[in-house]
């Protein structure tokens, strides 16, 4: 692969580490001494950065032995919507000798550091259309989900519920309440009803299926593999739920309300989910990442809000027409 090039962080990686303060920066500082340190340990050359993440440092490996490899640094914890990188790591390793996931070929704990197996495409950049990129993604994180062992510390969807829900009343007064307060009272609403609707059996859910977590499979053609979880105990509903999160452009090119419950009938049906629970878990993760990109100064922020409005005119979903 020939000498790794200087350690060029990606933007959307850059503005997250420099919202960490003096914690962030450290990283930044220390991340070629990092890079190099593992070299060293893993008996790999670290090549360049590759785009896409968001809360690391993400860069193509290959070993001495020739295979192809990607190593992963992950910045400190402390930002709100990152997972903690122990609780990645934990889901990752619960996968293994499983499908769904990612194969982990080496861990640099102190270095928060992963070198994972290299994935083939990401489903993002394979031009199907909406309908079918949720269709993949439902059965992938199906197939991936685990029940949680005995003793396992990791969060759980209570918990993440009454989060969201704090996180979308803070950052929308934060934000100078740049959206109806009845998207805000809404998404209270559905938080209550989720942190008070657990389940007897809940499995450990990937927690961010998007079609760029979502890659092929080199050794299974027509599958495909998760990567970057952001890992919690959960209902299943709740991981449909954040796979419906976005596709804001798709969703407001169409009618985005008749659209987007139809497309969580369908998702829940795969799975034997109600519709209902899908429907609250994909409002209040659409309006914490809507709000969380706004505070990022990204302009996606604005679609993915104009769709939640459009979205809470209707707080019940509406059965399937005969």
């Amino acid at each position: 692969m020939g000498r790794r090039p200087p350690a060029a962080v990606p933007e959307m990686v850059r503005r997250k580490v420099e919202a960490l303060g003096p914690a962030g920066q450290e990283w930044l500082r220390d991340l070629e001494a990092t890079l190099g340190r593992l070299e060293l340990a893993w008996s790999v050359v670290i090549g360049p950065p590759l785009e896409g993440g968001s809360a690391a440092y993400v860069a193509l490996a290959q070993g001495a032995d020739g295979r192809q490899a990607v190593c992963k640094v992950a910045m400190p914890d402390g930002l709100a919507g990152n997972s903690p990188f122990e609780q990645e790591l934990r889901a990752i390793e619960l996968a293994q000798g499983g499908l769904g996931y990612v194969e982990l070929l080496a861990v640099s704990p102190d270095r928060r550091a992963i070198l994972l197996e290299r994935l083939g495409r990401p489903l993002s950049a394979l031009g199907l259309s909406a309908e079918r990129q949720i269709e993949v993604i439902t059965a992938t994180v199906s197939q991936g989900w685990r029940s949680a062992p005995d003793g396992l510390v990791m969060r759980d969807g209570a918990t993440q519920a009454r989060w969201l829900a704090e996180f979308i009343v803070t950052t929308w007064e934060e934000l100078s309440r740049p959206c109806p307060e009845a998207l805000v009272d809404l998404a209270r609403q559905f938080a209550a009803h989720r942190a008070s609707s657990v389940r007897a059996h809940p499995v450990v859910i990937h927690g961010d299926a998007h079609p760029d977590n979502v890659l092929e499979d080199p050794d299974r053609p027509g599958l495909f593999k998760l990567i970057d979880p952001d890992a919690m105990v959960s209902d299943p509903a709740h991981e449909l739920g954040i796979v419906l999160r976005d596709w804001s452009e798709e969703l407001l090119a169409r009618d985005p309300l008749t659209t987007g419950q139809a497309w969580c009938r369908a998702t829940a049906a795969e799975i034997g989910a109600l519709s209902q629970a899908v429907w609250e878990w994909a409002y209040l993760e659409r309006m914490s990442t809507g709000l969380f990109m706004a505070q990022l100064g990204l302009g996606r922020g604005r679609s993915l809000l104009e769709v939640a409005a459009r979205w809470a005119e209707a707080p019940r979903i509406t059965p399937s027409a005969p």
